[in-house]
Protein backbone atom coordinates (compact mmCIF):
# COMPACT_ATOMS: atom_id res chain seq x y z
CA UNK A 1 0.00 0.00 0.00
CA UNK A 2 1.58 3.39 -1.33
CA UNK A 3 1.94 6.23 1.08
CA UNK A 4 -0.32 8.02 -0.75
CA UNK A 5 -3.15 5.71 -0.77
CA UNK A 6 -2.54 5.07 3.50
CA UNK A 7 -2.93 8.62 3.86
CA UNK A 8 -6.08 8.95 1.84
CA UNK A 9 -7.38 6.21 3.96
CA UNK A 10 -6.47 7.63 6.90
CA UNK A 11 -7.99 11.26 5.67
CA UNK A 12 -11.50 8.79 5.36
CA UNK A 13 -11.26 7.21 9.12
CA UNK A 14 -10.62 10.50 10.64
CA UNK A 15 -13.32 12.25 8.49
CA UNK A 16 -15.82 9.36 9.02
CA UNK A 17 -15.22 9.71 12.99
CA UNK A 18 -15.73 13.53 12.83
CA UNK A 19 -18.94 12.75 11.19
CA UNK A 20 -20.20 10.22 14.38
CA UNK A 21 -19.47 13.07 16.56
CA UNK A 22 -21.56 15.71 14.96
CA UNK A 23 -24.61 13.52 13.10
CA UNK A 24 -27.68 13.10 14.62
CA UNK A 25 -28.86 9.71 13.92
CA UNK A 26 -32.36 11.37 12.79
CA UNK A 27 -31.68 13.47 10.62
CA UNK A 28 -29.88 10.83 8.64
CA UNK A 29 -32.85 8.76 8.63
CA UNK A 30 -35.05 11.28 7.41
CA UNK A 31 -32.66 12.30 4.98
CA UNK A 32 -32.39 8.59 3.53
CA UNK A 33 -36.26 8.49 3.94
CA UNK A 34 -36.51 11.38 1.61
CA UNK A 35 -33.90 9.47 -0.83
CA UNK A 36 -36.13 6.87 -1.55
CA UNK A 37 -39.32 8.90 -1.67
CA UNK A 38 -37.35 10.79 -4.45
CA UNK A 39 -36.73 7.49 -5.94
CA UNK A 40 -39.70 6.35 -5.76
CA UNK A 41 -41.40 8.86 -7.33
CA UNK A 42 -38.98 8.77 -10.17
CA UNK A 43 -40.05 5.21 -10.76
CA UNK A 44 -43.61 6.16 -10.45
CA UNK A 45 -43.35 8.99 -13.01
CA UNK A 46 -41.33 6.26 -15.39
CA UNK A 47 -44.09 4.10 -14.90
CA UNK A 48 -46.43 6.76 -16.27
CA UNK A 49 -44.58 7.55 -18.99
CA UNK A 50 -44.54 4.07 -20.12
CA UNK A 51 -48.64 3.78 -19.50
CA UNK A 52 -49.14 6.79 -21.48
CA UNK A 53 -46.92 5.15 -24.63
CA UNK A 54 -49.00 2.26 -24.37
CA UNK A 55 -52.30 4.23 -24.53
CA UNK A 56 -51.18 6.41 -27.14
CA UNK A 57 -50.57 3.21 -29.29
CA UNK A 58 -53.80 1.79 -28.82
CA UNK A 59 -55.00 5.17 -29.71
CA UNK A 60 -53.29 4.67 -32.94
CA UNK A 61 -54.48 1.31 -32.64
CA UNK A 62 -58.20 2.27 -32.78
CA UNK A 63 -57.60 4.98 -35.06
CA UNK A 64 -56.33 2.81 -38.19
CA UNK A 65 -58.96 -0.07 -37.47
CA UNK A 66 -61.98 2.34 -37.60
CA UNK A 67 -60.18 3.95 -40.68
CA UNK A 68 -59.77 0.26 -42.41
CA UNK A 69 -63.75 -0.23 -41.31
CA UNK A 70 -64.27 2.78 -43.57
CA UNK A 71 -62.48 2.19 -46.02
CA UNK A 72 -63.80 -1.56 -46.86
CA UNK A 73 -67.18 0.30 -46.99
CA UNK A 74 -66.04 2.83 -49.30
CA UNK A 75 -64.37 -0.17 -51.37
CA UNK A 76 -67.70 -1.96 -51.34
CA UNK A 77 -69.54 1.34 -52.56
CA UNK A 78 -67.23 2.10 -55.38
CA UNK A 79 -67.48 -1.16 -56.41
CA UNK A 80 -71.88 -1.01 -56.26
CA UNK A 81 -70.81 2.05 -58.38
CA UNK A 82 -68.85 0.47 -61.22
CA UNK A 83 -65.69 2.58 -59.81
CA UNK A 84 -63.13 -0.01 -59.74
CA UNK A 85 -60.47 2.63 -59.25
CA UNK A 86 -62.11 3.70 -56.85
CA UNK A 87 -62.40 0.36 -54.74
CA UNK A 88 -59.07 -0.64 -55.57
CA UNK A 89 -57.56 2.52 -54.31
CA UNK A 90 -59.71 2.41 -51.12
CA UNK A 91 -58.19 -1.37 -50.40
CA UNK A 92 -54.89 0.00 -51.03
CA UNK A 93 -55.24 2.09 -48.27
CA UNK A 94 -56.75 -0.15 -46.30
CA UNK A 95 -54.11 -2.40 -46.29
CA UNK A 96 -51.47 0.32 -45.85
CA UNK A 97 -53.81 0.80 -42.52
CA UNK A 98 -54.00 -3.56 -41.42
CA UNK A 99 -50.06 -3.08 -41.74
CA UNK A 100 -49.58 -0.14 -39.43
CA UNK A 101 -51.80 -2.01 -37.01
CA UNK A 102 -49.78 -4.79 -37.15
CA UNK A 103 -46.41 -3.21 -36.82
CA UNK A 104 -48.03 -1.04 -33.56
CA UNK A 105 -49.07 -4.34 -31.96
CA UNK A 106 -45.29 -5.63 -30.89
CA UNK A 107 -44.79 -2.31 -29.54
CA UNK A 108 -47.81 -2.52 -27.55
CA UNK A 109 -47.24 -5.72 -26.41
CA UNK A 110 -43.34 -4.58 -25.02
CA UNK A 111 -44.53 -1.37 -23.75
CA UNK A 112 -47.65 -3.49 -21.57
CA UNK A 113 -44.96 -5.61 -20.22
CA UNK A 114 -42.44 -2.82 -19.43
CA UNK A 115 -45.27 -1.54 -17.55
CA UNK A 116 -46.26 -4.47 -15.93
CA UNK A 117 -42.60 -4.48 -14.80
CA UNK A 118 -42.29 -1.17 -13.29
CA UNK A 119 -45.87 -1.71 -11.99
CA UNK A 120 -44.20 -4.48 -9.97
CA UNK A 121 -41.42 -3.00 -8.95
CA UNK A 122 -42.96 0.32 -7.63
CA UNK A 123 -45.32 -2.11 -5.31
CA UNK A 124 -42.11 -3.59 -3.92
CA UNK A 125 -40.14 -0.20 -3.74
CA UNK A 126 -43.18 1.64 -2.14
CA UNK A 127 -43.56 -2.03 0.10
CA UNK A 128 -40.13 -1.49 0.99
CA UNK A 129 -40.22 2.51 1.52
CA UNK A 130 -43.13 2.00 3.90
CA UNK A 131 -41.33 -0.67 5.99
CA UNK A 132 -38.17 2.13 5.92
CA UNK A 133 -40.45 4.55 7.39
CA UNK A 134 -41.81 2.26 10.11
CA UNK A 135 -38.86 1.61 11.23
CA UNK A 136 -37.46 4.73 10.87
CA UNK A 137 -39.94 6.44 13.14
CA UNK A 138 -39.44 3.57 15.59
CA UNK A 139 -35.45 4.00 15.34
CA UNK A 140 -36.11 7.90 16.41
CA UNK A 141 -38.07 7.15 18.93
CA UNK A 142 -35.71 4.80 20.67
CA UNK A 143 -33.22 7.22 19.75
CA UNK A 144 -35.05 10.10 21.56
CA UNK A 145 -35.83 8.25 24.53
CA UNK A 146 -32.26 7.36 24.78
CA UNK A 147 -31.42 10.85 24.68
CA UNK A 148 -34.10 11.92 27.27
CA UNK A 149 -32.58 9.06 29.87
CA UNK A 150 -28.87 10.36 28.89
CA UNK A 151 -29.90 14.21 29.66
CA UNK A 152 -31.71 12.99 33.08
CA UNK A 153 -28.95 10.77 34.14
CA UNK A 154 -26.42 14.03 33.54
CA UNK A 155 -28.42 16.12 35.58
CA UNK A 156 -29.24 13.24 38.63
CA UNK A 157 -25.40 12.89 37.89
CA UNK A 158 -24.80 16.26 38.30
CA UNK A 159 -26.83 16.80 41.58
CA UNK A 160 -25.34 13.95 43.39
CA UNK A 161 -22.24 15.36 42.68
CA UNK A 162 -23.53 18.86 43.79
CA UNK A 163 -25.29 16.87 47.08
CA UNK A 164 -22.30 15.56 47.87
CA UNK A 165 -20.45 18.78 48.09
CA UNK A 166 -22.87 20.17 50.46
CA UNK A 167 -23.15 17.46 52.75
CA UNK A 168 -19.15 18.19 52.69
CA UNK A 169 -19.57 21.42 53.81
CA UNK A 170 -22.42 20.80 55.68
CA UNK A 171 -20.16 17.94 57.96
CA UNK A 172 -17.02 20.33 58.23
CA UNK A 173 -19.92 23.15 59.43
CA UNK A 174 -21.08 20.61 62.42
CA UNK A 175 -17.34 19.55 62.93
CA UNK A 176 -16.92 22.76 63.22
CA UNK A 177 -19.86 23.81 65.68
CA UNK A 178 -19.13 20.91 67.37
CA UNK A 179 -15.12 22.09 67.84
CA UNK A 180 -16.35 25.49 69.12
CA UNK A 181 -18.72 23.99 71.81
CA UNK A 182 -16.01 21.64 73.25
CA UNK A 183 -13.64 24.69 73.67
CA UNK A 184 -15.87 26.92 75.42
CA UNK A 185 -17.04 24.50 77.91
CA UNK A 186 -13.73 23.56 78.01
CA UNK A 187 -12.76 27.27 79.04
CA UNK A 188 -15.89 27.68 81.50
CA UNK A 189 -14.60 24.51 83.47
CA UNK A 190 -11.10 26.12 83.92
CA UNK A 191 -12.14 29.56 84.65
CA UNK A 192 -14.85 27.69 87.53
CA UNK A 193 -11.85 25.81 88.88
CA UNK A 194 -9.27 28.93 88.73
CA UNK A 195 -7.23 27.80 86.48
CA UNK A 196 -7.90 30.61 84.35
CA UNK A 197 -8.92 34.30 85.08
CA UNK A 198 -12.67 35.17 84.24
CA UNK A 199 -11.90 38.35 81.46
CA UNK A 200 -15.43 40.08 82.47
CA UNK A 201 -13.90 40.45 85.91
CA UNK A 202 -12.55 43.24 87.26
CA UNK A 203 -8.52 43.08 88.00
CA UNK A 204 -8.28 42.94 91.72
CA UNK A 205 -10.56 40.21 91.56
CA UNK A 206 -13.45 41.52 93.54
CA UNK A 207 -16.57 43.64 92.48
CA UNK A 208 -16.48 47.59 92.94
CA UNK A 209 -20.12 47.82 92.69
CA UNK A 210 -20.61 44.71 95.76
CA UNK A 211 -17.57 46.11 97.60
CA UNK A 212 -19.45 49.19 98.34
CA UNK A 213 -22.43 47.54 99.12
CA UNK A 214 -21.06 45.65 101.34
CA UNK A 215 -19.48 48.75 102.90
CA UNK A 216 -22.97 50.29 102.93
CA UNK A 217 -24.17 47.68 104.89
CA UNK A 218 -21.01 46.77 107.55
CA UNK A 219 -22.01 51.32 108.22
CA UNK A 220 -25.60 50.69 108.97
CA UNK A 221 -24.67 47.67 111.73
CA UNK A 222 -22.00 50.27 113.58
CA UNK A 223 -25.26 52.24 113.49
CA UNK A 224 -27.35 49.91 115.35
CA UNK A 225 -24.78 48.90 117.91
CA UNK A 226 -23.86 52.35 119.02
CA UNK A 227 -27.42 53.05 119.64
CA UNK A 228 -28.18 50.26 121.41
CA UNK A 229 -25.00 50.59 123.30
CA UNK A 230 -26.51 54.14 124.16
CA UNK A 231 -29.51 52.98 125.26
CA UNK A 232 -28.51 50.47 127.82
CA UNK A 233 -25.48 52.21 128.92
CA UNK A 234 -21.35 50.18 128.57
CA UNK A 235 -20.28 48.09 130.74
CA UNK A 236 -18.15 50.38 132.65
CA UNK A 237 -20.79 52.51 133.78
CA UNK A 238 -22.49 49.83 134.74
CA UNK A 239 -20.07 48.72 136.99
CA UNK A 240 -19.67 52.50 138.41
CA UNK A 241 -23.53 52.61 139.42
CA UNK A 242 -23.14 48.93 141.35
CA UNK A 243 -20.39 50.54 143.74
CA UNK A 244 -21.84 53.69 144.01
CA UNK A 245 -25.15 51.45 145.07
CA UNK A 246 -23.34 49.05 147.97
CA UNK A 247 -21.26 52.01 149.41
Amino acid sequence: MSIAHRLALLFRVKANKLLDRGEDPREVLDYSYQRQLEMLAQVRRGLADVATSRKRIELQDSQLRQSADRLQQQAAQAVGQGRDDLAREALTRRAAALEQIEQLRPQHDELAAQEAKLTAATERLQAKVEAFRTRKETIKATYTAAEAQSRIGEAVTGISEEMGDVGLAMQRAEDKTAQMNSRAQALDELIAAGVLDDATAPAGGRDDIQAALDAVRGGGIDDELAKLKASVGSPQAIDAANREGRS
